[in-house]
């Protein structure tokens, strides 16, 4: 490997008995194949596709050592024999890379979502609507043995060592933090009793399988809840953890009903850094830190700076299986970035799905649609737009083999990319555009900008997809005309300049976006504005947020009852309502508009009539599709494929753009594995 771009990333480290080339870890991540009926087979080519693409080191998903501890009812064990041989095609497809691969077990404890969870003491997750049992003596020492034996058994089943799920308000950390643990026997107290589970497990495992089987373990170091544990008890139970026989600890941070972003795009990248360095040299294995590392980058400044001997990535695998071996080869422009979103691989496992990809729709899916396909009988197709849905679809055509032309009437490529990119935490998009930009070149695909593509060009080519995008829905109302009301993509592209007193109309994901945008104040710190203490001097991590003092008055309205944007992504709405929420912005649903009139909304919320003064309004009032071509075409027999907002606006995102590209790329023409 060519190591000179990141040279700290491409040090070989041994994390026990085994040596590895480089410093990276394939991270732990839920996919939902774990319970699939195929899902041993699908699995097995998602890490060996990963292998195979410089992964040295992979840790699996979380995997029960007994049913309590299953994060569903169906959920993955290693409890028994019979679970053991079927994690065998698995650790074989990884092996036959070069890779190594470790199984993470993981007890759910109170987060286990089924009636017959357990937990330190009987506590509620407000996460969770089942309320756990309280585990007796008895039944925490069997859960100590079902480690044990879950241990055994995947080294039976050809794994190279285990992952100790200690962090994220799992059961392990609920048997140490103050929040979780109310125990008064051996169990609880002193912090000494409480991390008395871990440790003994730890021993317990290390006892059972020898020194030729890798343990990490995963060490919650900022609980970010209020009774969590302190630095303090952090630094003990990590030199506790070594002694009990641990061959490295993985950084954890944050539990799951936790009220503050730790790993969305918000985050600043490497932005928990601080909180493995400041382990550093309190033990001697390796400490490998965590969340928000997306880019070779960011990587290897976290190894240069001295925050850890190892880094660990998990989604950015999702969203190029490749990245280690692009990046040993100096070419991070041709590595498809994760962008932290969340929507297809979090938002997809609490729908109960299989997660995948926003910008790679093929994580999880590789045996839909295989790299190596390639059309039987090459066609010519165009494009026409070169925003998500329409850049996925040419690079895809590309890919199997088509010519493919790709129209696009702006000076540059991204659609609706350009305007996400410019929403404070969504500069992400930039890095997919770079993607989108390098894979273009290198496919081949013959790019027109500034181009309006026309139906008697259009007639030459074989096939036509029509990616044209949408268009703002009007809104009408008296008094519209000659008011200060603008739409969202003027605010976005800055062509007006919008006033003190906002009202936005419409509360989807473009609404919350355009507050974000006019809110938002570059000075800001997202640990003060989030109460994270850098120091690591308080109790969980904690500090009291930092109060906001927005520039502007923002009233976002929404027609429907209830939750204002409670249509936002399962695991990142939250923050988004928060976020505006500590900015004072006021948020109104079943409203019913009436009229403007002297600069004021005329409005009835709530059964009663109100007149707000304002400003500005900015019509995020949803969009309709548009593709003025497809008349024209059908009139002239030319062949077409609607895809993206063009074919349905509705509840559009980038997520589903862009699988829709992939879709129509696969189902133009039939194709085989080269």
């Amino acid at each position: 490997m060519h190591q000179a771009p990141y040279p700290n990333l491409f040090t070989p480290i041994h994390v026990g008995h085994l040596e590895l080339p480089n410093r990276i870890l394939m991270g732990s991540m839920h996919t939902g194949l774990e319970e699939e009926k195929d899902g041993m087979e699908r699995l097995a080519r998602f890490y060996a596709e990963r292998a195979r693409g410089g992964a040295s080191l992979i840790v699996t998903g979380g995997i029960s050592p007994n049913l309590e501890g299953a994060l569903g009812p169906n959920g993955a064990r290693m409890q028994r024999k019979r679970h053991a041989r079927k994690h065998r095609i698995i650790t074989e497809a990884v092996h036959a890379e070069g890779g190594k691969i470790l199984m993470q077990i993981l007890h759910g404890g109170r987060y286990s979502y089924h009636p017959f969870n357990v937990a330190p003491s009987a506590i509620k997750a407000p996460i969770n609507r089942f309320k756990p049992r309280k585990l007796s003596i008895l039944g925490i020492r069997r859960t100590i043995q079902a480690y044990v034996r879950s241990a055994r058994l995947a080294k039976e089943a050809g794994y190279d060592g285990i992952e100790i799920m200690g962090s994220e308000g799992y059961l392990i950390n609920q048997f140490i933090a103050k929040e979780t643990n109310k125990r008064t026997d051996e169990y609880g107290g002193c912090f000494q009793n409480r991390m008395r589970f871990p440790i003994e497990i730890i021993q317990g495992v290390r006892s059972e399988v020898g020194n030729d089987f890798a343990i990490i373990y995963r060490l919650s170091m900022l609980d970010l809840m209020s009774e969590g544990s302190d630095w303090q008890e952090v630094v003990m139970l990590a030199k506790a953890v070594e002694k009990a026989g641990a061959d490295a600890i993985n950084t954890g941070i944050g539990w799951h009903e936790a009220r503050i972003p730790t790993i969305a795009t918000l985050v600043p990248r490497g932005g928990f850094t601080f909180v493995t360095r400041k382990l550093m040299g309190e033990v001697g294995v390796p400490l490998i830190t965590t969340n928000r590392l997306n880019t070779p980058e960011a990587c290897e400044n976290a190894l240069e700076s001295g925050c850890a001997d190892m880094v660990s990535m998990a989604r950015p695998f999702l969203a190029d299986p490749e990245i280690v071996n692009k990046a040993a080869l100096g070419m991070p422009q041709a590595i498809n970035t994760c962008i932290g979103c969340n929507q297809a691989c979090l938002d997809h496992i609490f729908k109960r799905k299989v997660a995948s990809c926003l910008v790679n729709p093929r994580a999880s899916h590789e045996h839909k649609w295989p790299l190596n396909a390639r059309a039987i009988n090459p066609i010519r197709v165009a494009v026409v737009g070169a925003g998500p849905a329409g850049l996925s679809a040419a690079t895809e055509m590309a890919r199997l083999g088509h010519e493919v032309t790709l129209y696009e009437n702006q000076s540059e490529i991204g659609g609706q990319f350009n305007l996400a990119k410019r929403i404070p935490g969504k500069q992400e998009f930039y890095e997919t555009l770079r993607y989108y930009r390098h894979l273009l070149d290198q496919l081949q695909v013959k790019v027109k900008l500034n181009t309006e593509a026309t139906a008697a060009e259009l007639r030459t080519f074989d096939h036509v997809i029509l990616a044209s995008g949408v268009k703002p829905r009007p809104w009408h109302i008296e008094g519209l005309e000659g008011s200060s009301v603008v739409d969202y993509i003027d605010v976005i592209n800055q062509s007006v300049t919008v006033g003190k007193r906002v009202i936005i109309i419409g509360a989807g994901g473009i609404g919350f976006d355009v507050a974000d945008f006019l809110l938002h104040d570059q000075n800001d710190s997202f640990y003060a504005k989030w109460g994270i203490d850098q120091s690591l001097e308080k109790r969980g991590g904690l500090n009291k947020p930092e109060a906001a003092h927005p520039a502007r008055e923002i009233h976002l309205f929404q027609r429907s009852e209830g939750k204002v944007g409670a249509g936002l992504g399962k695991t990142t709405g939250w923050i988004h309502r928060l976020n505006l929420k500590m900015s004072n912005v006021q948020m109104h649903s079943g409203v019913t508009y009436h009229q403007i009139a002297d600069d004021r909304l005329i409005y009835t919320e709530n059964e009663k009539q109100h007149a707000l003064d304002f400003d500005h309004i900015v019509v995020c009032a949803g969009q309709v599709p548009y593709h003025p071509l497809s008349g024209q075409l059908e009139s002239l027999n030319v062949p077409y494929t609607l895809i993206g907002g063009a074919k349905n606006a509705r509840k559009l995102d980038a997520q589903r753009a862009i699988l829709e590209g992939m879709r129509a790329a696969y189902a133009l023409s039939p194709w085989s594995r080269n």
